[in-house]
C-alpha cells in the first residue's frame, strides 16, 4: 500500500520536474497536492504541530500562486546590470 509520505514525495519530484521545464503554475498545483498528502500523514501520526506548520505553508503557497496568476508578482530571474 502506498503511504502518504511516499505519495507526497512522488508529487514533490513531479513538481520539481515541472519547475525545471518552466511550467511554474502546474508545479505549484502539484506542490499543493503534495502538501495535502503530508498534512494527512502528520495528522495520522498525531503530529498536530506538523499539521499546523504544513497548513501555514500551504496557505502561503496558495497566496503566492494567486499573486502570480493575477500578474501582481513582478519578479524576474533575469537581472539587469543596473540591479546589481
Amino acid at each position: 500500500m502506498i503511504s502518504f509520505a511516499f505519495l507526497g514525495g512522488l508529487l514533490l519530484n513531479i513538481g520539481a520536474y515541472l519547475t525545471f521545464k518552466g511550467k511554474i503554475y502546474e508545479a505549484v498545483g502539484i506542490y499543493l497536492f503534495a502538501d495535502i498528502c503530508w498534512i494527512v500523514m502528520a495528522y495520522e501520526r498525531n503530529d498536530y504541530w506538523g499539521v499546523a506548520s504544513i497548513f501555514v505553508g500551504v496557505i502561503l503557497g496558495l497566496l503566492a500562486f494567486l499573486k502570480m496568476q493575477s500578474g501582481k508578482m513582478n519578479k524576474s530571474i533575469n537581472k539587469e546590470n543596473d540591479d546589481l
